[in-house]
């Protein structure tokens, strides 16, 4: 029998997104001191487990791309990760990242690819690699590009946030839906919980 995976992006759903004030801009934690973990993560990624599902990290990562930090800072943040979830007994079953950006700063990392969400690429590799039926799998994510890949691997879908109207608009002109919208990671796995029992 294949295995089913709750796959999570990362920035927004697992941790903090950063405020960066000195190039006016959101994004990804550029240093291992700004990534914190979400209230309740360890949490919802044990319920996850509890329901029988792999938990599966599938999360676009232009920063070294775009110069902003480096791999090895990419390195010592992933182990961050690792160390704050062991706290609450939780842990990530796989990761998988797409490094590339079509306008990197960085030529090596500067191509259109298959990996970058909307595109499926991450989780059709993971599914391939970890026997996943995605029909019966979930996407978490905090952006329309998580739904739209989740949509179009195949599997149900959540967006973390609130409806704003802007939203609402885009989603309508994009013709993409979660399942569900939700404020949080826990949440989420409460009405997952719900769905498959």
């Amino acid at each position: 029998m294949k295995n089913k995976a709750v796959f999570l992006d990362r920035d927004g759903v697992i941790n903090e997104i950063i405020y960066h004030q000195e190039i006016g801009i959101i994004d990804s934690p550029f240093t291992v001191e700004q990534f914190k973990l979400l209230p309740n993560v360890g949490e919802a990624i044990n319920k996850f487990h509890e329901l029988g599902f792999k938990v599966i990290i599938v999360s676009n990562q232009p920063g070294i791309a775009k110069n902003h930090f480096t791999m090895k800072v990419f390195e010592e943040i992933r182990n961050k990760m690792k160390k704050e979830l062991m706290k609450t007994n939780s842990y990530v079953d796989a990761e998988y990242y797409c490094f590339h950006h079509p306008e990197a700063k960085l030529k090596e990392y500067r191509k259109k690819c298959n990996c970058r969400k909307p595109k499926p690429g991450m989780l059709l590799k993971a599914a391939e690699e970890h026997d996943i039926d995605l029909i019966n799998s979930w996407m978490i994510g905090d952006g329309l590009t998580d739904i739209q890949a989740g949509t179009n691997a195949g599997c149900k879908t959540i967006l973390i946030g609130r409806m704003k109207c802007d939203l609402c608009h885009i989603m309508e002109d994009i013709g993409v839906k979660p399942e569900f919208i939700t404020p949080n990671l826990y949440k989420a796995s409460l009405i997952i919980e719900k769905e498959v029992r």
